[in-house]
């Protein structure tokens, strides 16, 4: 069974960056496609990127000109770091493992694990 947990959520002013972490246990970290999400009260949890075995990537949304997806996989770890960050980017940031892969997860009901999420809020 694999577990995820969040980390490198906080406050930030606009215009900066922030690099959240994921690590993960159980499981052979090196063979899952992992996620990053985020969701607002109110709203469905959306896609922002993920990463597969074979390091084939994919960005949705705000992710796909200021974000990057990365992963140790000798630490078992999944890092997003997040650049010019803006007040719409302040949300909850879920982390997700999904099955070996070399095609591209991109839908929630896709990934079987998911992380208790790290809060980012981006004000002045």
């Amino acid at each position: 069974q694999v577990q995820l947990a969040e980390s490198g959520g906080g406050w930030v002013q606009p215009g900066n960056s922030l690099t959240l972490s994921c690590v993960a246990s159980g499981g052979t970290f090196g063979d899952l496609t992992v996620g990053w999400f985020r969701q607002v009260p109110g709203q469905e949890r959306r896609l922002l990127a993920t990463l597969n075995y074979v390091e084939g990537r994919v960005y949705q949304g705000p992710a796909a000109n200021r974000f990057t997806i990365s992963r140790d996989n000798a630490k078992n770890t999944v890092f997003l770091q997040m650049n010019n960050l803006n007040s719409e980017d302040s949300a909850e940031y879920f982390c997700a493992a999904g099955p070996k892969t070399e095609g591209i997860l991109s839908r929630v009901s896709e990934f079987t694990h998911w992380g208790r999420g790290t809060h980012v809020t981006v004000s002045s």
